[in-house]
């Protein structure tokens, strides 16, 4: 089952720019965009946490399984 990551979704809902998630959370532009294409390995927790304050939302809003796969 493929992890889906919907950064993308929760950026357009909080009207926010990859950007300023970026000045917010202190990750790289780049390092988001990673995440945001699904292409990350992994993301650390604490990581995870700052984005989840930054976006005011739940881990659970932005990754999710693809149960069809």
């Amino acid at each position: 089952m493929p992890i889906i990551i919907n950064l993308d979704v929760m950026l357009a809902k909080r009207k926010m720019s990859l950007t300023e998630l970026s000045e917010k959370v202190g990750v790289t532009i780049v390092n988001l965009s990673i995440l945001k294409t699904g292409k990350a390995k992994g993301v650390r927790f604490d990581t995870l946490e700052a984005i989840c304050r930054a976006l005011d939302c739940k881990p659970g809003d932005i990754i999710d399984i693809d149960s069809n796969s």
